[in-house]
């Protein structure tokens, strides 16, 4: 399953003539633009966007301009998809970063290849899974996810100047992002917070370490209001965990002994 078996490149082309494949074939639009033909319609697509390509469905690519992309033929890959779909990447670009790794792998001689190949063929059709199902969420949610994702660690990173920064008012945006992920951005923002102390808490790695630090490592600059916040979202003091670590530094703790739900 997720069995890649070919990679390619192409340069700067307008058009490949109408074809298909045994295999599942996703390509990656690299440069410029240009239009999917299928029997049942057209896609058309730009940079950053994934043609998802099923087996035996003929179709041609065309462009005005002229377009470069990186291809991929892939045997079983786990996906619910039935027809010609586009995914689009995000801004993280982290569906061009496997494509681009896959396409060096197969074309190494590392002795690692095919693991390395496996490894991202799982990846791939991973990442294309999961941007499928958030395909409907709003370009505007994303930004604000990936920014949390990316600053909550920082203990200087203000959310609410973050969302002023934004070209909508924050009851809209706050709004917007709870009916996508069931909380608001302040909330998602905690416990981001949270469950990465818990976890450092958890570990044996950092049983010497205080809570103090490990609360400014996640992003709480006041110790106390992390103590008051950790107690509220698990139940006990975070200084519970901390001390069962030293008592047995032998012995890593386990994450099923957190009680980590939102």
């Amino acid at each position: 399953m997720n069995d890649i078996i070919f990679v390619g490149r192409h340069p700067l082309m307008r058009s490949v003539s109408r074809h298909a494949h045994e295999s599942w074939e996703f390509i990656y639009c690299t440069y410029g633009a240009g239009t999917l033909e299928l029997d049942d319609g057209r896609i058309p697509y730009k940079v950053g966007d994934v043609l998802i390509i099923p087996p035996m469905v003929p179709h041609a690519n065309l462009s005005e301009t002229g377009f470069k992309n990186l291809h991929i033929n892939m045997n079983q890959p786990a996906l619910s998809v039935k027809r010609a779909t586009l995914i689009s990447d995000d801004g993280n670009h982290f569906l061009l970063d496997a494509f681009t790794a896959a396409f060096f792998h197969f074309h190494s001689d590392r002795v690692e290849r095919n693991a390395l190949l496996s490894a991202y063929g799982n990846l791939i059709s991973c990442y294309l899974s999961s941007y499928q199902t958030a395909h409907s969420c709003p370009d505007i949610v994303r930004d604000i996810e990936r920014a949390i994702i990316h600053s909550y660690p920082d203990c200087d990173f203000e959310l609410g100047a973050y969302l002023r920064s934004l070209p909508f008012s924050e009851d809209y945006l706050r709004k917007l992002f709870h009916q996508e992920f069931g909380v608001t951005p302040h909330k998602y923002l905690i416990d981001k917070r949270l469950h990465a102390a818990a976890e450092l808490l958890a570990n044996s790695a950092y049983s010497n370490s205080s809570i103090a630090s490990i609360a400014a490592t996640c992003g709480f600059r006041e110790p106390l209001y992390f103590s008051k916040m950790f107690k509220k979202k698990f139940g006990v003091a975070p200084s519970f965990y901390l001390n069962a670590n030293r008592a047995e530094p032998s012995a890593p703790a386990s994450s099923d002994s957190l009680k980590l739900s939102l």
